[in-house]
């Protein structure tokens, strides 16, 4: 297969997790790298970040893929296109619990509008962004693939239920189309050079952005939402996942469908280290590497929150090869270099 056949479309480009997917795959990956984005959520100064990093110009197209006409045009232009590594949604769980249409409308237009046009253009290597909220609250730790899901408890958490469905239900009208759909449990971090993090132009809702925008002062305090749930320390837990170790999961997968193993047109793969860490000791690690105080309060629960959730890490070590590298400690770390040079930039 030559280069130009193995061109990857990001959709979602700019990003969290769809920045750092590029920086990993302009490294890695032979071939093209082309990123669709309309900044709902994030920055074009983001490009400029990745070729910073990596030297490279990363071509962007800003269409809104629910606008169906304007996705067709955009990819009249890239021909070459082989595969596509869907991000492109909005993720607050509270965000979509106070504005569910915005969630639904975004998070499944777009999905569909991609699969109708990889469908007609013969675009046949597609990776699903999904997510651990998909289980909902579940009574035995390890997760693993085989959990029957549970209610989802938000919209956001049910447009990816709805969107795996989707995907598999797709694979229908296209046989040729081979899918994966990986289901991150919670990445946290920034890329090692902290040159490149996470940057919402909404106020963030993932915990490690709230701790270290609370530490540099950009806010005030820090609310822990939940201090009764039946955990060791009450806080809620999560099993925190390094953006750079979730990027490498996201090359290996495209490797799959590449490849002539896959055991089902459509597979899913969890996303986690198989440890769960609480809140409270989220801010302790980010506190030590640190050395921080940082300023927070105990809240009460947040509507759409499950109450402790954690991978196992069994089907992604066998299917893809790929394990979490980065430590609890590296994820903070990084992340207060990125806040650190987001200040120095802003000054």
């Amino acid at each position: 297969m030559g280069m130009n056949e193995r061109s990857i479309l990001v959709t979602g480009g700019a990003g969290y997790i769809g920045s750092h997917t590029i920086i990993e795959l302009l490294a890695k990956w032979p071939g093209d790298i082309i990123s669709m984005d309309h900044f709902g959520n994030s920055s074009p100064a983001v490009f400029d970040r990745i070729k910073g990093i990596t030297g490279k110009q990363v071509r962007n197209h800003a269409v809104d893929l629910c606008d169906r006409d304007a996705l067709r045009r955009a990819l009249d232009l890239e021909p070459g296109i082989a595969g596509v590594i869907h991000f492109a949604a909005y993720k607050s769980v509270p965000e979509s619990v106070a504005d569910p249409h915005k969630y639904y409308h975004n998070n499944i237009a777009s999905l569909l509008n991609i699969l109708a046009e990889c469908r007609q253009r013969g675009i046949d290597h597609f990776i699903f962004s999904s997510s651990c909220s998909v289980y909902g609250n579940i009574a035995t730790m390890p997760v693993n693939e085989d959990t029957v899901l549970g209610a989802a408890e938000s919209p956001y958490a049910y447009t990816k239920q709805i969107g795996e469905r989707i995907v598999a239900d797709h694979i229908r009208t296209q046989p040729s189309l081979r899918a994966i759909s990986l289901r991150y449990f919670n990445p946290a971090g920034a890329h090692t050079t902290g040159l490149n993090g996470e940057d919402p132009i909404n106020p963030p809702s993932s915990l490690v952005p709230v701790i270290t925008r609370t530490a540099s002062g950009r806010r005030p305090v820090m609310h822990v939402h939940g201090s009764d749930y039946d955990t060791r320390d009450g806080s809620c837990i999560r099993d925190y996942v390094h953006v750079s170790d979730i990027a490498d999961a996201h090359i290996a997968a495209l490797e799959r469908t590449f490849g002539a193993t896959m055991g089902a047109p459509h597979e899913i793969i969890n996303l986690g280290t198989g440890n769960g860490v609480s809140v409270l000791e989220a801010i302790a690690a980010f506190e030590k590497v640190s050395g921080q105080k940082l300023n927070y309060e105990m809240g009460p629960r947040r509507a759409g929150d499950v109450e402790a959730v954690w991978s196992d890490t069994g089907r992604s070590r066998t299917l893809l090869g790929w394990e979490a590298k980065r430590s609890l400690e590296e994820m903070m770390r990084s992340a207060w270099a990125w806040e650190r040079h987001c200040l120095e930039v802003n000054r």
